[in-house]
Formats: C-alpha cells, structure tokens, sequence
C-alpha cells in the first residue's frame, strides 16, 4: 500500500513562545521531542524540526502513513497539543523512483 504524506505544522500558543517558554512549556516540549524520535528513526516522519519565522517561530513535521486514522492517532498522542495547535494538510510528497 502507498503511504499518505501529511504536512504538519505545530502553532504556539504566542509569537514569542520559542524565545520565553517556562519551565513548564520547556518539559512538555522536550517530551514532544521524544515523543516524536522513535517516528523519526523508523521513517514515518520525514522531516522534523522547529521554523525560525521572524514573525514567530513554529514547528513541522512531514510525515508518511498508511492513513489519516493512524496520523490522527500520532497527533493525538503528542504531549504538546497541551499548550499548542497542530494545523495538517494532506500532500503530494516527490520522493525517489
């Protein structure tokens, strides 16, 4: 079966959030960090990693899945949509012949 990519784009509670997290924020995005690394190292997530936007930074991920009810699953599980909102977009990934 062809996996499904998603674009997953992770939004901070505040513009400034990656600059004056508090000791509370921090942890939870460390275990967002771990949550997340296992996806990594087995290839289901592609690309990972936080935006450095001027405007305020935010987090991505590009994922690959047999389908949207297991994504669901993934962002369900993610310690960080305690304090942040994810926004997933189904794409077309370009990947090698």
């Amino acid at each position: 079966m062809d996996k499904k990519h998603f674009f997953l784009k992770l939004n901070p509670p505040r513009a400034s959030f990656m600059m004056d997290m508090t000791a509370h924020e921090k942890e939870i995005m460390m275990q967002h960090v771990a949550y997340w690394a296992p996806f990594v190292k087995d290839g289901t997530v592609i690309v990972l990693g936080p935006v450095f936007d001027p405007k305020g930074g935010y987090g991505v991920a590009v994922v690959a899945v047999d389908n949207e009810t297991q994504l669901n699953a993934m962002v369900a599980a993610d310690p960080a949509i305690a304090i942040n909102t994810y926004e997933i977009y189904p794409m077309k990934a370009v990947t090698p012949f």
